[in-house]
């Protein structure tokens, strides 16, 4: 009888042990789902997942960039490029590949290489790319990728039938900085207009300090249902990153 009860335990532990592991979340309570050197992608609810990819700086050093994928019907679009064609062409696979999705838009979140660094790997793929005009005007101006169609104040694409907004809320981190919203999930993707719990005010090369707390207040007002944010850095949170942003650059 013991031998069949340590048999038994020994085969419940070969199956629980794999799935434990498999089933790691992380500090921030996402779950990835794939890793590689260079990029990460998290699930933050049945519908959305989060990229992250690494930007080498001369001021930051290896800084990893936030990204959101929003997902329905076997269709999604992308906030933010990957950092660069490398780490953008995996991720396009990705989404290919492993969820079996068409990639029916890109939409960088203002002109920085860090939203448009891999611009070209979409072109490459015919997935067609969408930004705030003055986002297109910015990239071209600095000699960035620069994206194809534009739009002035806010956008609404469907993605499978369920719809998605880009919207410029007001000058920030950039002048031209917009944000993502996926209300089915209640998921944004504040960009790097939006900071993580604990950031510094970290690149202020392009920023209007003036009116990043304005603008941030004006988001929070827009979308006070909000479940999930995720900044253009760090980890994700609720709300009180809103909060966190806008005490940061308070006048």
């Amino acid at each position: 009888m013991k031998i069949l009860i340590n048999s038994i335990v020994l085969a419940l532990s070969l199956i629980l042990i794999p799935l434990l592991c498999t089933a790691q979340i992380s500090p921030d309570g996402s779950q990835p789902v794939y890793e590689s050197a260079k990029l990460i992608v998290s699930r933050l609810t049945p519908n959305v997942y989060m990229h992250t990819s690494f930007f080498n700086s001369e001021t930051f050093g290896k800084v990893p960039c936030n990204g959101m994928v929003v997902t329905s019907k076997n269709e999604a679009i992308i906030f933010d490029t990957a950092a660069d064609d490398s780490s953008s062409a995996e991720l396009i696979s990705w989404v290919k590949t492993k969820l079996n999705h068409t990639i029916i838009a890109v939409i960088p979140t203002h002109f920085h290489a860090d939203c448009v660094g891999g611009l070209k790997e979409f072109d490459k793929h015919k997935i067609p790319s969408y930004a705030n005009n003055n986002t297109i005007k910015l990239a071209r101006l600095n000699h960035f990728n620069v994206p194809t169609n534009g739009f002035d104040d806010a956008l609404m694409l469907t993605v499978g039938e369920k719809k998605v907004y880009a919207t410029f809320f007001g000058e920030g981190h950039t002048t031209d900085n917009i944000v993502g919203y996926f209300p089915a999930d209640d998921v944004m993707f504040g960009g790097c207009l939006v900071k993580e719990l604990g950031a510094g005010k970290g690149n202020l090369e392009d920023a209007n300090t003036q009116e990043w707390s304005e603008t941030v207040e004006k988001v929070k007002q827009a979308y006070p249902q909000v479940k999930i944010i995720i900044p253009g850095h760090g980890s994700t949170g609720n709300k009180d990153l809103l909060e966190y942003t806008i005490g940061l650059f308070k006048k």
